[in-house]
């Protein structure tokens, strides 16, 4: 039959068909027995699955012919040629051709397919060229439920019959190269989810209004795209809507206060001209009120395990009890052995009626916030440690204290929490780039509200050891109170500096390494050594007692109070206060005479630009694409928490690839901080004295010595070109043209065809990673903008890069040098991702590097990444 027949030259044109496991005999697919992956309905074939199979070829011209085929699931394998038209295929309904290779799309393709009701076309290069538009034969599919096709090169602009389709429940067109407007047809459909976003060659336009009118919405993307105007003020009428992505676009105004009445699970706003205040959402509120319940416990384990997700009513979280409401009433957390104080945040919950804390260890005292609890009926805190006094509740409400020494004398000594044992392994770190956006709203208000509790933190000053009574292998350091600024120390020197209310001297001799044990180390700095040169000085290999493999930076470069005195007070300064896996670690210091030594974690593959530009000198082989992107990405986040996610803000100032180093597993740390510079306010926002390197400037603070964090966020742009190309940020010997490598990628970065030739020869690039050189060319030419007000903003780097590696995650080569902690389990909840952020400040070394024993750490950064 003609089945047969079709089935067969599908199977001939297959360059695996073994994987098919058809039979090498028999005429009837539909058996017996059928055939693997066929369904048949009275001997006709209805169904093909083969989803997944890894089938490569293409398909043969008289598929068509299949004319009771009803459902079709060809996707994720490697089909590629010519998709054959579908044309008269009058019963198929469900169509999965996604995740293929097919190199075009006839115009007919989708003539008479009245039926259908799945289409899903998705990452096909259909038409790569010049691109195909949607035909208006799709007009006549009236039961279409959801249309799939992003990343399938379609331009111009979308259809109006797509705002016709009453059954149309999903609209994904995403990543392609549309243009125009929503239409108006639009107005008032039913569609759930409209997926628009990161659309080439300028984009989407117009306003959004539209969407309003479009109240069984449950997901939006509309980022990356040219949208102007501002947000609605009625969007609070999409009462189902759960997800709302705006970013990128060019939207202005004030932020609605209906927005925050949604009950959203993600809102994204960024990189917009908004202005005004974030209005109050209702989930970050009830989440603010956990996440300081949880600080104030210390970020129990055994509470952290058991909260998963972003909602305490979905599961729910382990001793929580919600009411119809979706609002938390109960919490259950007796017996635990939870240590801390009561959190007086837990008032900001007001439909709480029984909070059962009874039997853990907990201390202080008892807030009197939670009287305003006007819900309230049971406070049962007994068999714990309290303090007196105990506030007054209104009637109704049973507080029960007994068993708390200093509330109840009739009880038992007070017998505390027994010692933990040592952990023996690192805390996990955890990704906070997929941190849903409503959360992040309220990360950041805790962050900037708690940053107001704390004491500001000063810079460092360095007395010389030639100073102090018996200060062979000591020295004193300074911490300097606001009043004195991170620039002003280098110019407040005074060897006989004293104590005195603004200022305070502390000890601390387990930073300190003894002179000789670093000669001894590196064998008294000898020439072979040596990995290094830089204007700091030399930079020495070594190796402790212990086998902790160190880098030394050494200068002779005059007495301590010069330059140099400053860059080491700086690199000291900013590496005790920030830590993380993607900066480099320092381990100790040591100043003698007019020696001044640094000693970090040694990183064995050295700096990056030793990968880029002289491979062939050290013998190495050079850097794989993948590599590339994960050290980009690694880059970012470090860039990233200097930036946004630390206590305070730094900036680097001479980031380039010369900076950045490289484990044995190509992981990348930022290094050499001797030029960071606090951001404190506007007003110390220009430099006097240019510092950086040439190349990898951002042109405002070339001219001006205007200093923001943009100014990273240009050479972080630098550092992606260098990778894509393999070109130094500068290079004298080069055509005036593309002497500066920032100045030519702009004239070349519009043209495809010139992108794809200035690509690293190198990399010996293939087809299958073009799209995503486009990716990162795309993020170098935002970074690299010349308006630093177009300069996206670390974070938004992170999140371009993070997509790209997760794509190759399933890839087992490509896993072995992506795989971190950091992209994380996008399921984990705010609990978890709070108490990594915690233990990654309280406790852990980010970086990861050995440290001499006894060496503690020398920071706090609830905040932290």
């Amino acid at each position: 039959p003609n089945d047969f027949r079709i089935l067969t030259d599908f199977r001939n044109g297959l360059e695996n068909p073994d994987l098919l496991d058809w039979p090498g005999s028999g005429n009837d697919p539909c058996g017996p027995p059928a055939w693997p992956h066929v369904f048949c309905s009275n001997g006709r074939v209805t169904q093909i699955q083969v989803q997944g199979v890894g089938l490569k070829g293409p398909l043969p011209h008289n598929f068509n012919q299949l004319d009771k085929l009803q459902n079709l699931g060809l996707q994720r394998n490697h089909f590629n040629g010519d998709l054959p038209s579908f044309s008269g295929l009058s019963n198929l309904q469900y169509v999965y051709l996604d995740y293929n290779d097919f190199d075009t799309i006839p115009s007919d393709f989708f003539n008479g397919l009245p039926n259908v009701r799945v289409l899903a076309l998705d990452d096909n290069p259909f038409n790569k060229t010049y691109g195909w538009s949607i035909p208006s034969d799709l007009a006549e599919s009236t039961q279409l439920v959801n249309f799939s096709c992003s990343n399938c090169n379609i331009v111009g602009e979308i259809p109006d019959f797509f705002g016709g389709f009453r059954s149309l429940n999903m609209l994904r067109l995403s990543s392609n190269k549309l243009s125009g407007v929503i239409p108006s047809s639009f107005r008032g459909s039913t569609l759930h989810v409209l997926l628009l976003n990161d659309q080439e060659g300028g984009g989407l336009s117009g306003s959004i209004d539209i969407i309003t009118t479009m109240l069984e919405l449950t997901q939006v993307w509309l980022h990356g795209n040219q949208f102007t105007g501002s947000i609605p003020g009625n969007i609070g009428s999409l009462t189902s809507l759960k997800e709302l992505n705006l970013n990128r676009n060019r939207l202005v105004g004030l932020i609605p206060k209906s927005l925050s009445d949604l009950n959203l699970e993600s809102l994204n706003l960024d990189n917009n001209m908004f202005m005004g205040p974030i209005p109050q959402f209702k989930s970050a509120k009830f989440l603010s009120a956990l996440l300081d319940f949880l600080h104030d416990l210390n970020y129990p384990e055994k509470l952290i395990s058991r909260w998963t997700g972003n909602n305490p009513c979905e599961g729910p979280w382990w001793g929580i009890s919600c009411n119809s409401k979706n609002e938390v009433s109960i919490i259950n957390l007796k017996n635990l052995g939870l240590q801390g104080t009561l959190s007086p945040s837990l008032a900001d919950l007001p439909s709480l009626l029984e909070i059962h804390l009874e039997g853990n260890y907990l201390h202080g005292v008892v807030p009197t916030d939670l009287t305003l609890l006007t819900s309230l009926r049971l406070l049962n805190l007994s068999g714990n440690n309290f303090d007196p006094p105990v506030p007054v509740f209104k009637n109704g409400v049973t507080v029960v204290v007994s068993g708390n020494p200093k509330l109840d004398p009739s009880s038992p000594p007070y017998v505390g929490p027994p010692v933990p044992p040592s952990p023996d392994g690192r805390p996990s770190n955890v990704a906070v780039s997929a941190f849903l956006a409503v959360v992040l709203i309220v990360v950041y208000c805790l962050k900037k509200r708690k940053q107001t509790k704390k004491k500001p933190r000063g810079g460092i000053v360095i007395t010389p050891p030639k100073e102090l009574p018996n200060s062979h292998n000591e020295v004193k350091i300074e911490i300097m109170d606001a009043s004195s600024s991170f620039e002003a120390q280098n110019n407040s020197y005074n060897t006989n500096t004293t104590t005195t209310n603004n200022t305070r001297v502390i000890e601390v001799e387990n930073l300190v390494f003894s002179i000789d044990v670093i000669r001894k180390a590196t064998n008294d700095f000898r020439k072979e050594n040596e990995i290094g040169r830089g204007g700091f000085g030399v930079v020495y290999k070594g190796e402790l007692e212990n086998g902790t493999k160190i880098a030394v930076k050494r200068t002779e470069a005059g007495p301590v109070c010069n330059k140099a005195s400053n860059e080491f007070r700086t690199e000291i300064s900013v590496l005790s206060e920030v830590r993380h896996r993607h900066l480099v670690s320092l381990l100790g210091y040591s100043v003698g005479g007019n020696e001044m030594l640094l000693v970090y974690e040694y990183m064995p593959q050295g700096a990056l630009s030793r990968h880029l530009f002289h491979w062939r000198r050290f013998n190495l082989e050079p850097l794989d694409w993948e590599k590339r992107v994960c050290i980009a990405l690694d880059v970012a986040r470090g860039v990233e928490y200097l930036h946004n996610l630390g206590h305070q803000t730094f900036i680097h100032r001479d980031l380039k690839s010369a900076n950045i180093l490289l484990d044995d597993d190509f992981r990348a740390k930022v290094s050499d901080f001797g030029l960071v510079k606090l951001a404190l306010d506007s007003e110390r926002s220009v430099a006097t004295r240019l510092a950086g390197t040439f190349g990898y400037l951002s042109p405002e603070y070339a001219v001006t010595g205007k200093i923001t964090t943009k100014v990273d966020v240009f050479s972080f742009g630098v550092v992606l070109l260098e990778l894509l190309t393999g070109l130094a940020a500068l290079d004298e010997r080069r055509s005036e043209e593309k002497r500066y490598l920032a100045e030519w990628f702009w004239g070349i970065k519009s043209n495809r065809g010139a992108l794809i030739d200035s690509v690293d020869p190198a990399l010996d690039a293939k087809e299958d990673i073009y799209e995503s050189i486009y990716v990162v060319a795309e993020l170098a030419g935002h970074c690299t903008a010349r308006d630093p007000s177009n300069r996206p903003d670390m974070g938004h780097a992170v999140n371009v890069l993070t997509r790209l590696v997760e794509k190759w995650k399933p890839y087992e080569e490509t896993e072995r040098f992506c795989d971190d902690d950091d992209i994380g389990d996008t399921s984990l909840g705010l609990p978890q991702l709070l108490k990594g952020w915690q233990e990654e400040g309280d406790t852990r070394d980010f970086s990861g590097a050995s440290k001499p024993p006894g060496m503690p750490d020398s920071f706090r950064s609830a905040d932290a990444r």
